[in-house]
């Protein structure tokens, strides 16, 4: 090794272990070149880069191989580079625009003049070809934003003009839950993980105060990190020397929307449904050139409806209508019965109200302390009231139904309905800071609390479920899972990164802290929870089927359970420029995660249980880990003029997994709250203490209270100490060895700029991830299925013998290292004219693994993905998240007259995925799950495959036959997840006109605008109109229904009536989403 690879080696150590202080996202950029003359490097030359806008100016020299750097600068601009030296001409480059996480790349030579000095002057336009990336990430400018048609005016929204967008926050098909949102470098995450939707009630930011968005897929710079999938960051707009600012109102309402599909009219289209939302921007200086001010305000107001399902009059569904099966007449009479037996208002069946709000505010200051020091600091303010129907269908103590609570099978009642608040606070402080020419540092510090309560308008009362036919028919009462149910969650996070600028390697090193807390009340059950077979057992107070409470123990009456950790990372990059055309990035990243076991309490009837020598310890944390993740990438400039560039990479991603899945630990563990279950799936069975009606209190009130006495008196517990314990109906737990996901990115790149008038270039990529720490869940109380009975003949999949648990149910979070996933694309963009940009890409996805997590409840997560022998046993399927096909083009153009059009094409294969399942438990597993065997024509003539009657046979094997899918799938069982739905294709279109008035020195814009989304639905209801499973299948793929074994060992199967050679498997969506719609917009804008 040579002194100076030594030397470098020695100081990447050192950096790494002296600055021990976000799990950071970049927040600023980068500048860096060779200025040269004709001989070579020029020394000392002067180099300063200004914001013209606000005056920030960035300055430093070139060092011996005539390199210059510039770290930590503001994103956008325009900026002036000026290079200046005795002797020399000066050289001045406008109009360069700086991206989020990007090193622009300045080269320059200096022209001799022995009797003038005269100044050289370039021009440059923004282009991908002119930063440095070497991964795989998409930029968003704010001249993009602005320009995006969005009727939701949301980020997500914005995310769409990235190739692997337009799945919410889920990227390369992952959950959306593992991905990682910062703005200014603060966590926007869901954390907690109920919902893939953002904090905020999915919008925590208003775009107008958005500079700049990332999309990050395969970044190889150590310093991004906390995603699996991918990740966006933002940064927010900053003051500048010019006062400016807007005030704007957007409005859509029912009338501004389509209100039929293929020519069908949908019922409750117009009715009242309407948005309206008020804001305004203010920017400007405080100090001119040294403090700048911006902030952003923003309301909007929604009344609406929270359900559109209405009941029948004879108990026919029509589900293309919205009409469910339950009748009104039994609506009314359980209504009536339970206003008059137990004094509960049901509230309405026919009228469902659901207004929602949302605030937002942000402030950011920027301080030019020193022409060396800059500080932003920011806070962000966002509050968000929505409401929600019922649960669809998750139970305790039972089986679960197919058919939703609220769907063409059932119904339910107003107060029933449940409320979500949504509240942010987020702040940053953020300083940049040039210690000498050659090293600069960034301290970054972010708090957010991030916190969402349930509510209700019912009054304490126990939820029921009635049933008819098997199926969901009608519900009533305080909604299962919403008493006591709220999320706190707080998030500090605290960075120290220094950048040292050696000869030609840019040296990057840091640290960083992040402090994550949740605490989480869930009661689910808490009211009280009853399932009744029919609507004459519980008319007739006959025994239910189920009863469920979940209680505090002592009397409390708001336990909670509480996670929190610590994590700890240390990173090292070197971007080496090992000739003017090709750059390497290598890098190590450390991180450490430790939990908090303060929190805990072990219980000792849980930990005394024996799963094969296997013991769960409720008060114990996984044990700390490391996770490694080393980074390599390259770019190379093969000609040297930016023209073909070549890059790529490979590296090992650490993310997070909702905290959700840890606090089920505690929550179910016994020790914080009692969950007493009783039904055909629990540890006790017999629900006949409960027969004659609700348990009431002395009053004839159906409360907890009256329902905690009953089970108390029953033998359940009401007190509980660590050394006693008690096991709870099911145990959660997590392996003492789990580690939070990782994932193996490996990607190549072509960037490939055409020798035309006008910018035009195309990029090819590939994505190969391979995961390292996967997360699945398994029940220890399962045992191996090798020694159970089979069916004979083709479908011989296991037959779960009753009582075959050898414990109480635990369910346990642990790792695998099974899954891969591989992605391809190929975009094009194009500026024909100044005025016209173009860009259009299509995407190719491939994921498989062996759970998305679904759900939050570790038992739900375990049970929704369907398998073959039971839920212990899943194999590897395609993932429930992965859109396998997209394509999207944008148009942006502008005129003299003051008028922007903007299109946006879309187009997807896949996003809604099922899977072929049977309808009821072919297995006995208790969870109703099972994939079908899909049988060759030659097994169902030697009879391998049975059906009760000829009929059953002919219409099944006429389905299989016209469908793809099925046909292909002949001789194996069904695959989870891997039935698509069909391609939709939409344009979005947005118009904005200005009217300008030059008043002095300041101009006045009034703007005038429209955004419709799926304009081409406005001209013909058959356009833009997606297809999904067929309703008159159910709402879930299940085409077979088991009927038994027969005298000779081989499972029956009957074929439900909706299925037979015609049946189309994906029908046109008859509602209000797949209809075109239009939000309005004024704006006054000033500067």
């Amino acid at each position: 090794m040579n002194k100076q690879a030594r030397k470098l080696s020695f100081l990447l150590l050192l950096l790494c272990i002296l600055v021990t202080t976000a799990f950071s996202q970049v927040t600023t950029s980068s500048m860096s070149g060779r200025i040269a003359d004709a001989e070579g490097a020029v020394i000392g030359a002067t180099v300063v880069a200004t914001h013209t806008p606000s005056g920030t100016t960035y300055g430093t020299i070139t060092n011996k191989e005539g390199r210059f750097n510039l770290n930590g600068m503001r994103v956008g601009g325009p900026y002036t580079v000026k290079v200046s030296f005795v002797g020399y001409g000066t050289y001045t480059q406008d109009n360069i625009t700086l991206s989020l996480g990007q090193n622009y790349v300045v080269n320059a030579v200096l022209t001799e003049n022995l009797f003038t000095l005269d100044e050289v002057v370039a021009m440059a336009t923004r282009t991908k070809f002119s930063n440095e990336k070497t991964g795989t990430l998409t930029n968003i400018t704010t001249s993009q934003i602005a320009n995006m048609p969005t009727v939701s005016r949301s980020v997500m929204d914005i995310t769409r003009l990235s190739p692997y967008g337009g799945n919410g926050m889920s990227f390369v098909g992952t959950d959306g839950r593992t991905a990682n949102f910062t703005v200014d470098g603060a966590n926007f995450n869901n954390n907690f993980g109920l919902s893939s939707a953002l904090p905020g009630g999915g919008n925590p930011i208003s775009i107008e105060a958005i500079e700049e968005l990332q999309v990050v897929i395969a970044p190889y710079d150590v310093r991004q990190t906390n995603f699996i999938g991918g990740g966006v960051n933002a940064i927010t707009k900053s003051g500048t020397n010019t006062f400016s600012g807007s005030v704007y109102t957007y409005h859509r309402n029912e009338n501004m929307r389509g209100d039929a599909v293929k020519g069908l009219q949908i019922a409750g289209a117009r009715e009242k449904d309407r948005n309206t939302t008020y804001g305004f921007t203010l920017s400007g200086p405080i100090i001119k050139n040294k403090l700048f001010l911006f902030a952003n305000g923003e309301m909007a107001k929604t009344p609406t409806v929270v359900n559109r399902w209405r009941a029948s009059t004879d108990g026919v569904a029509n589900a293309d209508n919205y009409i469910s099966r339950t009748t009104k007449s039994d609506l009314q009479t359980v209504s009536d019965y339970v206003k008059s037996k137990y004094g509960y208002e049901t509230g309405s069946y026919t009228n469902f109200p659901a207004d929602e709000n949302n605030y937002k505010f942000l402030a950011r200051l920027d301080w030019n302390i020193t022409n060396k020091h800059r500080l932003a600091l920011r806070y962000n303010y966002t509050k968000n009231l929505y409401w929600s129907s019922p649960n669809a269908s998750s139970m305790d103590g039972g089986t679960r139904m197919s058919e939703a609570r609220m769907s063409q099978a059932s119904m339910s009642y107003a107060n029933s309905m449940y409320s979500m608040n949504n509240l942010v606070h987020s702040f940053s402080f953020d300083l940049n800071s040039r210690l000498s020419d050659n090293l600069s540092n960034q301290f970054l510090a972010t708090y957010s609390k991030l916190d969402d309560l349930r509510g209700s308008t019912s009054d304490q009362f126990p939820f029921i479920d009635i049933l008819k036919d098997g199926q969901a028919y009608l519900s009533l009462g305080y909604e299962l899972f919403t008493w006591n149910n709220a999320v706190h969650n707080n998030v500090w996070n605290i960075k120290d990164e220094l950048t040292l600028y050696l000869g030609n390697h840019k040296i990057v090193a840091g640290a960083a802290y992040e402090y994550k807390m949740a605490d989480n009340a869930y009661m689910r059950n808490g009211t009280g929870y009853y399932r009744y077979r029919s609507l004459e057992d519980f008319l007739n107070a006959g025994t239910p089927e189920v009863v469920c409470l979940t209680y505090g123990y002592d009397g409390e009456s708001n336990p909670a359970a509480r996670i929190r950790t610590n994590k700890i990372g240390v990173y090292g990059q070197d971007d080496w420029s090992v000739t003017e055309n090709f750059k390497l990035s290598y890098g190590l990243r450390l991180d450490g995660l430790f939990f908090n076991n303060d929190d805990l309490l072990t219980n000792k009837a849980i930990y005394d249980l024996d799963y094969s020598g296997r013991h769960i310890d409720t008060g114990e944390w996984p044990s700390a880990n490391i996770i490694i993740s080393p980074r390599i990438g390259f770019v190379w400039d093969t000609f040297g003029d930016k023209s073909l560039k070549i890059r790529g990479g490979t590296g090992l991603f650490s993310g997070n997994l909702p905290l959700v899945f840890f606090t089920n630990m505690p929550t179910n563990g016994g020790m914080v709250q009692y969950q007493a279950q009783i039904g055909p799936t629990a540890k006790n069975k017999d629900t006949t203490p409960f027969a004659g009606g609700l348990v009431t209190d002395a009053d004839g009130k159906a409360n907890i209270s009256a329902l905690y006495n009953k089970l108390i008196s029953l033998g359940y517990p009401s007190t509980i100490s660590p050394e006693d314990g008690t096991v709870p109906s099911a145990v959660n737990g997590v392996d003492p060895n789990f580690k939070m996901p990782q994932v193996w990115k490996t990607s190549l790149a072509v960037d490939y700029a055409f020798k035309t008038s006008f910018p035009l270039s195309v990029t090819v990529e590939g994505i190969y991830n391979k995961t390292i720490n996967g997360v699945s869940i398994s029940d220890w109380s399962i045992p191996n299925v090798g020694g159970f009975a089979r069916f004979n003949g083709v479908d011989n999949r296991p037959i779960y013998p009753a009582g075959y648990r050898t414990n109480t149910k635990a369910f346990v979070l642990e790792n695998t290292s099974l899954g891969y996933g591989w992605s391809g694309n190929i975009t094009l963009n194009a500026q024909p004219v100044k005025w016209l940009n173009l860009m259009a890409a299509y995407t190719h996805t491939v994921a498989k693994d062996l759970t998305g997590m679904p759900g939050s409840a570790a038992e739900s997560a375990f049970t929704y993905v369907p398998t073959v022998e039971g839920p212990n046993y899943i194999r590897l399927h395609n993932s429930q998240y992965t859109t396998p096909d997209r394509l999207v083009a944008s148009l942006t153009a502008h005129d003299k007259g003051g008028n922007h059009y903007s299109f946006i094409y879309e187009g997807w294969h896949g996003g809604a995925n099922y899977s072929y399942m049977t309808v009821n438990d072919i297995n006995s597993d208790g969870y109703n799950y099972d994939v079908i065997y899909v049988p060759t024509d030659e097994e169902v003539a030697n009879n391998q495959f049975r059906f009760v009657s000829a009929d059953d046979k002919t219409r099944f094997m006429d389905y299989v036959h016209a469908n793809d899918y099925l046909k292909n799938q002949q001789g194996k069982y069904a695959e989870a997840y891997s039935v698509y739905s069909p391609w939709v294709h939409r344009v979005d279109f947005g118009y904005k006109h200005d009217f300008t008035c030059n008043a002095g020195n300041s101009k006045q814009k009034l703007q005038l605008s429209f955004d419709i989304k799926n304009v081409m639905n406005l001209f013909n209801s058959s356009w833009g109109v997606g297809k999904y499973l067929n309703p008159g299948i159910g709402s879930e793929a299940r085409i077979l229904k088991y009927e038994g074994v027969d005298a000779e060992g081989f499972a029956t199967f009957s074929t439900p009536s909706s299925i037979n050679g015609n049946t189309k498997t994906f029908t046109p969506s008859y509602s209000l989403g797949q209809c075109w719609y239009m939000l309005i917009g004024i704006k006054y804008i000033f500067n």
